[in-house]
């Protein structure tokens, strides 16, 4: 994109060293999240008001608003903050999230289910309770490109296949990544900061039991009601069997997650600086191993299960232009919740915490997930879990339910929107693509809301919630 070079001529343009400048939240006000909202604005309506413009012209609008932050910026505090935040967006934020993204719809792009699935409540919710099973094992973005397919090629002849596409993305892309920092990036963040790698599934199993339970129960009566009430397709003469092609991607996938836990486990305590950004060396092997992978799978993978499968590039085009766009605009946001009670967002430090000091374990859940739909949930979690303390050992043990209140609000909420978890986007844009008729943005988080909220306020006062501990 335009915005990405000149990020780059900024690096040349000023000086930088490894004492770069912060960006200083406390003294900026809401103005500064204008563009931001523009974006998501963008987002939300031009797929609705102005469909050909937007699908042609999308990288371009998002790059405007991504100009106007880095103006607004530059016009506040100076090329090399400006130059700081951005570095530090893009290479110490964006870069590893979008090389992820890309290496897991690559590799899962070559993996082919083919054979005679036919759309009933039965099929879709094997499906949908594999992928959610899959989500905390291969990662929501492995899980979903891997199944995404074959479930819309089950459906496609369906007059109504929309809403199994909507609890797909709840379940498979958000809901069933709760168990383990591999399943969503959240998670992962909380990893990387001390929180025990089997701590999440020791502590949130029973909740993710139920509302996947119930949310899987909620599909069955939807799906047999709306398949009750279409008409019957005869049956086919005869019916290919289920195969599963493109084998060689699986140990691919499995080397993505290894490398992920590599970069979580060796710390050599090499870096590399860039405009006060140190981008530290077993992160780059790993960015570096996952795009060879992406690369394997594409020399590897035959052309044909890829045409089967229907796979092209734009899905994952779309969400790196439009998320490029969302962490460089994020940035004052951001900034300005740092801040703490000396920011524009001090009103959020106090809805969290009691006049005593301690955690509202009920409040962090809600303010966590919401801003999470709306923003991306892996930086949400980590803000939280700093007004949190930030110190692992107390958050596991003395609060482990603030520490579970932050974890749930960010992977459950994340599938309020469109934008609150990656995969969410790129399951919209292929199923749109395939022909099934998605919800706009706004439309999305109606039914989404209808879904979810009824089920987080039954999570919220049930009493084994360990938001009320």
């Amino acid at each position: 994109m335009r915005f990405l070079a000149s990020a780059a001529f900024l690096l040349v343009l000023f000086p930088h060293s490894a004492d770069a400048a912060t960006l200083d939240g406390a003294s900026m006000r809401w103005p500064f999240a204008l563009p931001f909202i523009g974006l998501l604005l963008s987002i939300a309506t031009g797929p609705l008001l102005f469909p050909k413009l937007w699908h042609h012209h999308y990288g371009k609008i998002a790059a405007a608003w991504s100009v106007l932050t880095i103006g607004s910026i530059l016009w506040f505090a100076g090329g090399a903050v400006t130059l700081a935040a951005v570095t530090h967006a893009l290479l110490a934020e964006y870069l590893s999230f979008i090389v992820l993204l890309f290496a897991l719809y690559t590799v899962a792009g070559g993996i082919v289910v083919s054979g005679d699935i036919r759309g009933t409540p039965l099929s879709n919710t094997a499906i949908l309770a594999l992928g959610t099973a899959m989500a905390s094992v291969v990662g929501t973005t492995g899980a979903s490109m891997i199944l995404i397919r074959p479930l819309i090629r089950a459906n496609l002849s369906r007059p109504h296949n929309t809403h199994v596409i909507i609890f797909f993305i709840i379940l498979v892309a958000n809901v069933g990544g709760a168990l383990s920092p591999l399943g969503d990036p959240p998670l992962f963040v909380g990893f990387l900061n001390g929180v025990d790698f089997f701590w999440t599934i020791r502590d949130l199993w029973l909740q993710t039991l139920i509302v996947a339970s119930l949310l899987l129960a909620i599909f069955v009566i939807f799906d047999v009601w709306r398949f009750r009430a279409e008409p019957l397709n005869p049956a086919k003469p005869s019916s290919a069997p289920i195969r599963i092609r493109g084998l060689l991607n699986v140990p691919l996938i499995a080397a993505i997650v290894g490398c992920k836990l590599l970069s979580a486990g060796w710390k050599p305590g090499i870096s590399v600086d860039i405009a006060g950004t140190h981008l530290e060396l077993q992160n780059l092997v790993r960015d570096g191993m996952l795009i060879l992978i992406a690369l394997l799978s594409v020399w590897l993978t035959r052309e044909e299960h890829r045409e089967a499968n229907g796979f092209n590039w734009e899905p994952i085009r779309e969400v790196a232009k439009l998320f490029a766009a969302i962490f460089v605009a994020i940035i004052p946001v951001l900034a300005m919740l740092d801040a703490g009670k000396d920011g524009t967002f001090a009103w959020l430090l106090s809805a969290v915490t009691e006049p005593n000091g301690n955690p509202k374990q009920v409040a962090y859940f809600w303010y966590t997930g919401v801003m999470s739909a709306f923003l991306d949930n892996a930086p949400t979690y980590l803000l939280f879990f700093k007004l949190a303390g930030g110190h692992a050992e107390t958050l596991m043990n003395a609060l482990s339910g603030t520490l579970a209140a932050i974890s749930m609000g960010a992977v459950y909420m994340g599938a309020l929107t469109y934008i609150g978890n990656a995969p969410n986007f790129m399951i919209a844009a292929i199923a749109t693509e395939r022909g099934i008729k998605m919800p706009s943005f706004f439309g999305y988080l109606f039914w989404a809301s209808i879904i979810l909220v009824p089920l987080f306020l039954l999570l919220t006062f049930l009493p084994i919630a360990p938001v009320l501990r």
